[in-house]
């Protein structure tokens, strides 16, 4: 039965994950479908209020994913549950936190570009989708059902032993090390309407990306030594050739 619990949970977490997800989507890309969209979210709030507001939502959703995905929050949180779903409360959690923070967005009134009429429009929208398309499908290069904690509450519910993490370079991991954060930063900037709200939005979650970038990267380095240290050497960042890390030894 708890095996069975373990599957049922994550399998929940994965379909509220999901749904924030296409809130997501929606949101960045003005389209309404879910309750807002980052230019018709709350209205009327004062601009330096409005602003800080938005700075903190977005600082919760840092905070959420950052501390939760370090080894030593891990650690804890397995002492108190099963390492099946540990994945998944992560994934539930940062389902939750997203919500909240589309939900509670404050929009921001003024315009940097709109396009929307001309022909260039077409264009940014395919490289919109062509964001997203990069983040899904490197969510599967790298093991999407273990991603999302589903994996690990299969492998509990078939008494099978998790299998230990390994380092490999499928397909776009060999030209950028993070070509997941790379799509998450097109499709934030991938608009024909840029609006000071949007502005906002895509600034502050960029700056969160390369934040988060660093803690995991450190991770990936203490867990697989100097494999990875190699690994940051040859590949760049988020841009192929950009962001290697020098070989300080001079060789």
């Amino acid at each position: 039965m708890q095996r069975m619990l373990a599957v049922g949970f994550a399998l929940v977490a994965y379909i509220l994950f999901f749904a924030s997800f296409l809130w997501l989507i929606a949101f960045i890309g003005d389209v309404r479908i879910f309750p807002t969209t980052i230019n018709d979210a709350v209205n009327g709030t004062p601009v330096v209020q409005a602003i800080g507001f938005d700075l903190l939502l977005i600082a919760l959703f840092g905070i959420q994913h950052s501390v939760m995905a370090r080894p030593g929050f891990k650690a804890r949180l397995t002492r108190i549950v099963s390492t099946s779903v540990e994945r998944s409360i992560y994934v539930l959690a940062a389902a939750v936190v997203l919500a909240i923070m589309l939900r509670y967005w404050h929009t921001l009134g003024g315009t940097i570009w709109d396009v929307r009429e001309s022909a260039a429009a077409p264009l940014i929208w395919a490289v919109f989708a062509m964001g997203w398309a990069l983040v899904l499908l490197s969510t599967f290069l790298i093991n999407h059902f273990e991603l999302f904690g589903l994996s690990q509450a299969w492998r509990h519910g078939r008494a099978r032993e998790d299998r230990p993490p390994q380092l490999r370079e499928p397909l776009l991991y060999r030209w950028v090390r993070h070509p997941l954060y790379l799509g998450f930063v097109i499709a934030f900037w991938a608009t024909p309407h840029l609006t000071i709200s949007h502005l906002l939005f895509a600034a502050g979650m960029t700056a969160y990306i390369f934040i988060g970038i660093a803690h995991e990267e450190r991770d990936l380095l203490a867990h697989f030594g100097s494999a990875y240290d190699d690994y940051r050497k040859r590949v760049g960042m988020i841009v192929p050739g950009l962001g290697r890390r020098r070989d300080r030894s001079g060789d």
